[in-house]
């Protein structure tokens, strides 16, 4: 048992215009007068941002040829049709007819009847003539549709009145699916369709289960949660304003995670702040006093957090793919909304409502009071008491560990085809099935292919010669330019089909004249230049990140030996989890990701595996000035244990409700940042970095020297605390 004092103060206690302003704001969102302020403004935004949040679906992208960057041979592709033959704003939809036994007459009567049906009613192009495969067994139609890039419902109505007409009076035992780019749009919407009510009532539900066992109170809960919803819907707001005015691209993928992220991320804050609000009430019997230190003591914490966040997600509009640089922006703006929500409605909430919402559990008015000696941090006392006593084999062991998870990165398989992306059935996918079965898997979805007219037929005659293509024809020329389609023989989005349009960029880049201006494009093309872009955002992105990041850490730890530790720490957590969600990837028989998933999962795990650190080494810091290293590090670890574990546990647990939403990308997303929130909860922030704290020493915060720096005048009395932080 070791007695730790207070040192005296050996520096002007002066707060500076940095702590200035922290007893400003901290007084303005507590005040007795000024806390009514602030939630009459909340009130506003709130009656505001409500109303839009509900429209966010409306401006929802999820096509990915609007994701691509303009310099991708499939983008151009899109431009030429647009351009030259009036290919703008139509997806292809294919309907699929098949029978085990064989098409009968009346089948055939059935396909013809559609046809003429769905020229009339539906199509915004021609309808080509039934293709009947060599078997019998089954046929198909393709036509265009009309899309809108501002209203998915356009689209989803087409292919669903599409559905009406083919499925009226069929036949018994013909199975008609609707494939293609248009039925895969379709599958998306309906699967994301309707699932923002039920994402954030599973989230808030499951933050409301977390909460009531952390606080025991069957008030208090409620006060964070509903601060964190109105917050989410606020964010909601101002994102659709900008997708609708602004230009911002937002896709279902994006809005859900906005959805996760404000739950998660506002509910650890609120963890935090209320558990400083609890501390004080404690040592002060006002609550406004105890509500203003608390947040003056937390806000720094809490402003690094989200600036991390924030600024290490805006890198995200460097990227190369319009649908990266939307997600940038629309993350930033629910971290900041949220961060303002959790620092300024929350108190003035608390505030007025007071001390009774800890019920049955009320922080009462107790001189002398010590956080570190309270009966919850009995668990995280006898933690930083083992790590106090052998940090080394505590890192050493710490460290093993993750390097063990990080060896499942080698079974890491990129390259998602759309069979793959769903965890349920759809039309799409069992339409694809059928058409590999009877017809060149690649029929459903044909390159597409642009070349000045002069030069159309030596790029038929190289096409038609490219191993992999089965067929090439030219349909239409129009303003000098000359479209041709290719069939694959293997599925339009399968490596095999990628290896194919490779072979044809090369083969076309070879040729002589106007035929090497030849533009090769179509799903599989857009396959392939995503593929491409997410390789070169990651080249670019992830250096990017790790430097504002670093940058972050040192502005706030005011060091630079730390903030090296830490990033080493978070990057090595990044491995483990990948390896360890690979692996649970590979055990529920979803192997493949989309590479994407990569770069977005190293901004996250990174952006929040710096968090929790935020939290600890903050909160150890202060305690250095009062204790000094050793017993700072260890008093820090004890009473900032039981809250930042929670907060991981809530966050970890609202990214597990993506799983949710029935796609593959969704469910992979939720579980490898969830992986890796846990593993740096549990292991790389109570043990590895508090054991790697010690063995270092007071050097880990060269250049600065906090033991040596004096505490604030007034913000904690002088006091003996009594820890067990072992020797």
């Amino acid at each position: 048992m070791t007695t730790l004092r207070r040192r005296p103060d050996t520096h002007s206690d002066s707060p500076g215009a940095a702590a200035g302003f922290l007893a400003r704001y901290a007084r303005m969102v507590s005040g007795r007068r000024s806390k009514w302020a602030v939630l009459l403004i909340w009130l506003v935004l709130i009656s505001a941002g409500g109303s839009l949040a509900a429209k966010l679906g409306d401006v929802q992208d999820n096509d990915p040829e609007t994701w691509l960057p303009s310099s991708a041979q499939s983008t151009q592709a899109v431009k030429l049709a647009e351009k030259h033959f009036a290919d703008k704003d139509s997806s292809t939809a294919i309907i699929i007819y098949a029978r085990g036994g064989g098409l009968t007459d009346a089948d055939r009567d059935k396909i013809a009847a559609d046809r003429t049906a769905l020229q009339d009613d539906i199509a915004v192009g021609d309808v080509a003539k039934p293709q009947i495969s060599d078997d019998n067994k089954a046929a198909f139609l393709s036509y265009p549709l009309r899309t809108s890039p501002s209203d998915n419902g356009v689209l989803t109505d087409a292919v669903s009145d599409s559905e009406d007409i083919v499925k009226k009076g069929a036949p018994d035992g013909l199975d008609i699916r609707i494939a293609g780019e248009a039925g895969s749009v379709r599958d998306f919407a309906e699967v994301y369709s309707g699932m923002d009510g039920a994402l954030l009532g599973a989230a808030l539900g499951v933050v409301a289960l977390l909460l009531l066992l952390t606080y025991r109170s069957p008030v208090l809960w409620i006060v964070p949660l509903l601060t964190v919803f109105l917050a989410s819907q606020v964010a909601s707001g101002v994102v659709y304003l900008l997708a609708k005015h602004a230009g911002l691209l937002v896709n279902g993928l994006s809005a859900y995670i906005l959805m996760i992220l404000c739950v998660g991320v506002g509910t650890d804050y609120a963890l935090l702040l209320i558990a400083r609000y609890r501390e004080e009430l404690h040592r002060h019997q006002d609550r406004h006093e105890a509500m203003q230190i608390a947040v003056r003591r937390s806000l720094p914490a809490l402003a690094a957090s989200a600036a991390t966040v924030g600024v290490a997600t805006l890198c995200l509009v460097f990227g190369s793919m319009n649908s990266t640089q939307g997600l940038g922006p629309v993350v930033a703006i629910g971290i900041a909304v949220v961060f303002l929500a959790m620092t300024s409605l929350l108190p003035a909430l608390l505030v007025i409502l007071g001390r009774w919402t800890f019920w049955p559990f009320v922080p009462r008015h107790t001189p002398g009071y010590d956080a570190s000696a309270e009966k919850e941090h009995g668990t995280w006392a006898r933690v930083a008491g083992a790590v106090g006593r052998r940090p080394r084999v505590i890192w050493a062991a710490s460290i093993g560990v993750l390097a063990v998870l990080a060896l499942g990165t080698t079974t890491v398989e990129t390259g998602q085809t759309q069979a793959e992306q769903f965890t349920k059935s759809v039309d799409s996918v069992e339409g694809q099935h059928l058409l590999a079965k009877h017809f060149p898997a690649g029929s459903s979805a044909p390159a597409d292919i642009y070349v000045p007219a002069a030069g159309a037929g030596t790029v038929l005659q190289t096409v038609r010669e490219v191993p992999g293509v089965e067929s090439a024809a030219s349909e239409r020329t129009a303003g000098g330019w000359t479209h041709l389609t290719a069939v694959f023989e293997a599925a339009p989005d399968t490596a095999a089909a990628k290896d194919t349009v490779e072979r044809m960029r090369t083969a076309l880049d070879r040729t002589q004249g106007e035929s090497a201006e030849a533009v090769v494009g179509g799903q599989t093309a857009i396959v392939l230049d995503t593929s491409d872009a997410q390789k070169d955002e990651e080249l670019l992105l992830i250096p990017l990140i790790l430097a504002v990041v670093f940058l972050m850490l040192v502005l706030v730890l005011r060091a630079v030996v730390a903030p090296l530790v830490l990033l080493a720490s978070v990057v090595v957590s990044f491995a483990s989890a990948v390896g360890a969600a690979s692996l649970l990837f590979h055990a529920i028989d979803y192997p493949r990701i989309d590479r994407g998933l990569l770069l977005i999962g190293f901004l996250f795990l990174v952006a929040l595996g710096v968090d929790y650190t935020i939290f600890l080494m903050a909160r150890v810091r202060e305690e250095v000035k009062l204790r000094g290293h050793r017993e700072g590090t260890l008093t820090g670890l004890t009473v900032t244990g039981g809250v930042i574990t929670s907060a991981g546990v809530v966050l970890a647990a609202t990214f597990c409700v993506l799983a949710a939403i029935p796609t593959v990308a969704s469910l992979q997303q939720g579980l490898l940042i969830a992986i890796g929130i846990l593993l740096d909860t549990f292991l790389v922030r109570s043990l590895l970095i508090p054991a790697l704290s010690l063995s270092i020493g007071p050097r880990i915060w060269r250049p600065g020297h906090p033991e040596d720096e004096a505490p604030l005048t007034g913000e904690r009395p002088a006091q003996t605390a009594r820890v067990d932080v072992g020797t």
